[in-house]
């Protein structure tokens, strides 16, 4: 994109995305979007062709812990801490107007 955005642009998106904006906000946002374009453009022209795809910068392993098998609560400890039980589960409000 060799142009830059222009003001009519902005208020072009603007109104696609039925977004009121003053002549105030119009002459702030085509100004930050024109930078973020010339910034894009920035990126574009860099020579990246030896430069292997990546999600993250640093090689990361496997963040998470192994499952392991520990110590539980017991359920009539936990269920007797409760606001209400029924039939070995917690009893909770209906939500949304469900029915039980």
């Amino acid at each position: 994109m060799s142009e830059s955005i222009t003001r009519d642009d902005v208020a072009h998106v603007a109104r696609l995305a039925r977004l009121a904006l003053t002549d105030d906000e119009l002459d702030t946002f085509t100004g930050q979007l024109a930078a973020v374009l010339d910034h894009a453009r920035d990126v574009e022209a860099l020579d990246l062709a030896d430069v292997a795809p990546t999600a993250h910068p640093l090689a990361l392993g496997t963040v998470l812990r192994p499952d392991v098998v520990g110590p539980t609560l017991d359920r009539d400890e936990v269920l007797a801490c409760a606001p209400q039980a029924e039939g070995g589960r917690f009893r909770v409000p209906a939500i949304l107007g469900e029915a039980p």
